[in-house]
């Protein structure tokens, strides 16, 4: 599938100010089932460029302005190849077909920060609902088991897009019943580190209709790692494992360190007006969708 995204963010100010460094993660992540043919990158006022991978591979550009300005304007479009069109086409190792399971030694060590749980606060609250798919003593299959969390938060949780930064914790969507992709997304990632399952938080584009998943095109889901399939997708907010339909951005641990862009400016306090956010993403086969949002 080849898939056309357009993301044009743009920062207005009441006067000119001063742009401090800016870190931009908005070039997906490449592999074996995707691959960039072509990219453009616009970035307003005038400024230099750096790019770098972090500690979880994500290719980030640094960008240091040279002159101020009342608008901060960033404009990319990418066109690349989605060959992962079969979501269930992997195979498990036979210790892992079940839950529970044991990590083996030589993967263990190097998952240990993905098992790390991030709002520990929240355990208690988390781990009194997660009863509801597994207790001490039962045996599962994994896949089923995460199928039933990933179905269960898109069938009972309500949609609710936030245009305000950061994550409900856990406790929070739990209390509210409530959020948005971001926020079940890093629910999703806690039920994991719970049940000792290594998870991750992972932002990107999603291709779909303007009535599925509040109309977003950029969205967040769960990636769980699962011996011998790997990391492997989970979209909380649809209810479906991760397919062609999904375009990988970021990962990370800490669901906080995973937004677009980052950075600061010095001017008067109440110099920001505001902030656009376009994003166009459109198949060229075989199907056609495309979203106009404020925010994801």
């Amino acid at each position: 599938m080849k898939i056309r995204i357009q993301h044009r963010t743009t920062y207005r100010y009441k006067e000119s100010v001063e742009f401090g460094p800016h870190l931009i993660m908005i070039r997906p992540r490449e592999g074996h089932d995707l691959h960039i043919e072509s990219s453009i990158l616009e970035i307003t006022p005038a400024h230099n460029i750096h790019w770098f991978r972090d500690v979880n591979g994500n290719s980030i550009a640094k960008v240091d302005f040279t002159a101020p300005a009342d608008q901060l304007m960033i404009y990319s479009e990418l066109v690349l190849q989605h060959y992962d069109t079969n979501p269930l086409d992997f195979q498990l190792d036979e210790g892992a077909v079940n839950y529970p399971f044991v990590y083996q030694p030589g993967s263990k060590s190097e998952l240990a920060a993905f098992t790390h749980i991030i709002y520990p606060k929240d355990t208690d609250a988390l781990s009194v609902w997660l009863t509801q798919f597994w207790k001490p003593g039962e045996t599962i299959e994994t896949l089923t088991l995460l199928q039933n969390l990933n179905q269960h938060i898109h069938d009972t949780f309500t949609y609710q897009r936030r245009d305000e930064p950061g994550v409900q914790t856990p406790a929070v969507t739990l209390q509210n019943n409530s959020g948005s992709c971001r926020d079940f997304a890093t629910l999703f990632v806690e039920a994991c580190r719970c049940w000792g399952l290594a998870a991750r938080f992972v932002s990107g584009y999603m291709l779909c209709e303007a009535t599925e998943a509040g109309g977003a095109s950029t969205h967040a889901w769960a990636e769980v790692y699962l011996p011998g399939a790997g990391w492997k997708g989970f979209d909380p907010t649809s209810g479906i494992l991760i397919g062609a339909q999904h375009v990988a951005v970021a990962t990370s641990r800490d669901p906080e360190k995973a937004s677009p862009i980052a950075g600061t400016y010095t001017g008067p306090a109440d110099a920001a007006l505001g902030i656009e956010v376009d994003v166009r993403v459109v198949a060229d086969d075989p199907v056609e969708a495309d979203a106009t949002i404020a925010a994801a």
